[in-house]
């Protein structure tokens, strides 16, 4: 099986009540925990690559490790290009071997977002690729992204953004923050249903995107601060929220952080009590298999798309 587009996977996922996971990935073992669940659950995937990533672990050897997956678990599986800033880094993932792209123009105006969209849409549909534009900005920061505050979605906005550009899905802002950090403790997270349910009547049937989404699992945390970390306490979304939102037009949800957090505490609580092994073999098995554990948690507890990987 090659790399596939997010075209059928989102056709089905909006019919089916349920969402896609997109995944962030850095290195082998993120890969392998996130594809070994994906393939016990039966389950697609979206494997997201940021800028940050692709300076961290190159193009090629994210692109080759991908490729190695799909031949390791015949999963139906995306690669994706998590904000794209410019035309320039589309255009290089889309020659690169990507299959989907998202070119992140909510930064700029309205009209100058349609015309940066369109942009890459024209070129990437031309190569067989599909693309993901934003309306709206998450508060938050992740990689190469940093805002200050929310700029919700404005849904009057959302039919004339899809008409002009081509878009085939739309990343929306409705309460979901970048990074750890989304809530201080006492904060009640709260998603924007309102908006989430007038930007589905305006766009009946078209598959809606949650940047943001990670639930900043509690147990992680403790783990990390347990074994000397200093992270203060961070509310994520919760998942019964997240799992409505899927339940609904959102189509792909967007989980970079908690990622993180899963192998960080592995790691950390490894050493901790192993502080003698210097083997990265014997404290990055603990943290694949943690990731593993994690993604299997969402693919059941929130996306809900156990069993609908094959046939796609």
């Amino acid at each position: 099986m090659a790399l596939v587009t997010t075209k059928e996977m989102f056709e089905k996922a909006y019919k089916g009540g349920y969402a896609i996971g997109a995944f962030n990935v850095n290195n082998m073992e993120i890969i392998q925990g996130i594809t070994e669940a994906a393939m016990e659950e039966n389950a697609p995937l979206i494997l997201q690559v940021s800028a940050g990533a692709r300076k961290y672990a190159k193009h090629i050897y994210l692109v080759k490790l991908v490729e190695a997956a799909i031949a390791d678990t015949n999963l139906p599986i995306a690669l994706h290009l998590d904000h794209g800033a410019d035309f320039e880094i589309c255009k290089s993932c889309i020659d690169g071997g990507f299959s989907s792209v998202m070119i992140d123009g909510s930064h700029h105006s309205f009209l100058d977002n349609i015309a940066l969209t369109k942009q890459v849409v024209e070129y990437a549909h031309a190569h067989g690729v599909t693309v993901e534009g934003e309306l709206g900005q998450l508060a938050g920061i992740e990689d190469d992204v940093n805002v200050a505050s929310h700029s919700y979605t404005d849904p009057a906005q959302v039919e004339e953004f899809v008409s002009k550009t081509g878009v085939d899905s739309l990343a929306i802002a409705i309460g979901t923050s970048h990074g750890a950090f989304k809530f201080k403790p006492g904060q009640k997270p709260e998603l924007r249903f309102d908006i989430l349910d007038e930007v589905s009547k305006r766009l009946p049937g078209f598959p809606i995107v949650l940047h943001g989404a990670s639930s900043v699992i509690p147990e992680f945390v403790a783990t990390v601060n347990k074994y000397g970390g200093n992270m203060p306490d961070a509310i994520g979304i919760p998942e019964e929220m997240l799992r409505q939102a899927a339940l609904g037009a959102v189509c792909k949800v967007n989980i970079d952080s908690d990622l993180r957090l899963a192998m960080t505490a592995a790691i950390r609580e490894h050493l901790a009590l192993y502080p003698g092994d210097f083997d990265p073999r014997q404290y990055l098995s603990p943290a694949r298999a943690a990731i593993k554990d994690m993604v299997k948690r969402k693919i059941v507890n929130v996306l809900g798309c156990s069993g609908k990987a094959n046939p796609l």
